[in-house]
């Protein structure tokens, strides 16, 4: 069984900016630096686009992970999912979602499916999710930030 969330984040930054930050791998690098994340293979700097991949290696748990994921969709710059195609999750996809907001603004909306290869919606729920949202929300302050 696979779980879900998502996470809403409005920004005054305007819709194409945003939308590049959240494709770009400097940016998405210098968010996850408490994880120690580095992308060691496929893009590993600059944009990423449709059909390309790239590979990031990271702690968490303080585990070294290991996560190729490929951008399976993108509609510039309305939306892009990327998924993964090899590592931790027995399946992970993440949707980004970019709308214009009412004062010039973005409302940028981040839904993660994923699935847990060990104990499933057991581990989902109380660890996965939640420290996966926090990731999620403090990558986005640091994109918005970023500007």
């Amino acid at each position: 069984m696979a779980s879900s969330f998502t996470v809403i984040t409005r920004a005054r930054v305007p819709r194409e900016r945003l939308f590049d930050l959240s494709l770009d791998i400097d940016a998405h690098l210098s968010s996850m630096s408490a994880s120690e994340e580095r992308a060691i293979e496929g893009v590993t700097a600059g944009g990423i686009g449709l059909g390309e991949t790239v590979t990031w290696r990271a702690r968490h748990f303080g585990i070294w992970f290991t996560m190729t994921v490929r951008i399976a969709e993108l509609d510039r710059p309305r939306r892009f999912v990327d998924e993964q195609v090899r590592g931790p999750f027995r399946s992970f996809r993440h949707e980004h979602v970019f709308v214009d907001d009412s004062d010039g603004g973005t409302v940028m909306t981040d839904t993660i499916t994923l699935a847990s290869p060990v104990f499933g919606a057991l581990a989902e729920q109380p660890i996965l999710v939640p420290y996966l949202r926090r990731l999620i929300v403090e990558r986005n302050r640091h994109l918005v930030d970023a500007r």
